[in-house]
């Protein structure tokens, strides 16, 4: 590159990051996309619940996504970005192989999932095992559903669970304390619950097949509903001491244009709700992308008035 100013750097290459790319692009800024592509959602084969879309494999989605995005000019770099930093009326950003300077960036590189220390479950993330039940429960229906807990906070997956199949079997040992109340109601909708630590998850020919317990039990299922724990991907902006939510569930702090704490620095998608879906996602990134262009829109006339005077 010889000329590496932006008006935009977008980190982040998914649905986020492509939704504000698209909506700075037709804003005529310059944007760079930086994106290692590794998306979140690259274990599974087809998405569901994303309006127009329904069936199609992430994969193909971002490729027409970013087919649309280069029409509007935009760029992009295949790389990791390293380190981003207030530079004094811009952002110095660091990457793989080089630095480059934009006078704002939107974040988009979502979370990391930690899975369960399962033997055989990373094998199976995002065919045998699966999170939403909304994005993938349609497709198990009926079937032999395992969940395995991970938390308190799974008690809710195992009763939503419940409404795709009559054979649940829910693995409790990560829920912790459980109060009768609680037991009588989940065993009154035909829930198994097994409180022994799960062991094993056993696949045959690359199918799932079995959940085996420390008791030496093993229970037969189709597939195996889990929560992984969402780590947030930001040591790159660990410089510009940005917010973030100390809240469960919840990511960077933004405000309703996707403005984070620093005025320069934008965010959305799953780095600031690590459980939004792609269609949330969508809105999120541009809503983003245009409230930069609003930012920058400010910046060009407080620039333009300071020069006439």
């Amino acid at each position: 590159m010889t000329d590496t100013f932006y008006d935009a750097v977008i980190v982040g290459g998914g649905t986020a990051g492509l939704s504000a790319a698209q909506m700075l692009g037709r804003a005529r800024r310059r944007v760079l996309v930086v994106d290692a592509a590794a998306p979140r959602n690259r274990f599974v084969a087809h998405m569901h619940s994303v309006l127009g879309h329904d069936g199609r494999s992430p994969a193909e989605l971002l490729r027409i996504g970013r087919a649309e995005a280069e029409a509007y000019g935009v760029e992009f770099l295949r790389t990791t970005v390293t380190s981003i930093d207030d530079a004094g009326g811009r952002l110095s950003v660091a990457y793989d192989g080089g630095t480059l300077s934009a006078r704002g960036a939107v974040l988009t590189t979502g979370v990391v999932d930690d899975l369960p220390d399962v033997p055989g479950l990373r094998e199976q993330w995002g065919r045998g095992v699966i999170h939403c039940p909304y994005c993938h429960g349609y497709e198990v229906a009926g079937r032999r559903l395992g969940v395995l807990a991970t938390s308190p906070a799974s008690l809710h997956q195992i009763e939503l669970v419940r409404q795709w199949s009559d054979d649940v079997t829910a693995f409790t040992a990560g829920l912790g304390d459980v109060d009768d109340t609680v037991t009588a109601r989940l065993a009154g909708r035909g829930i198994r619950l097994v409180d022994s630590i799960v062991t094993e998850l056993r696949a045959e020919d690359d199918v799932v097949t079995a959940v085996l317990t420390a008791d030496g039990t093993a229970h037969p299922i189709d597939a195996l509903f889990t929560a992984p724990t969402p780590r947030l991907h930001l040591d790159y902006a660990a410089n510009l001491d940005l917010a973030i939510s100390p809240e469960p569930g919840e990511g960077l702090r933004v405000d309703m244009r996707g403005g984070t704490s620093h005025p320069r620095v934008f965010a959305a998608g799953n780095v600031v709700t690590p459980f939004g879906n792609v269609p949330l996602s969508m809105g999120q990134g541009s809503m983003a992308g245009a409230g930069l262009n609003a930012a920058l829109v400010m910046e060009d006339a407080a620039i333009a008035s300071l020069a006439r005077s």
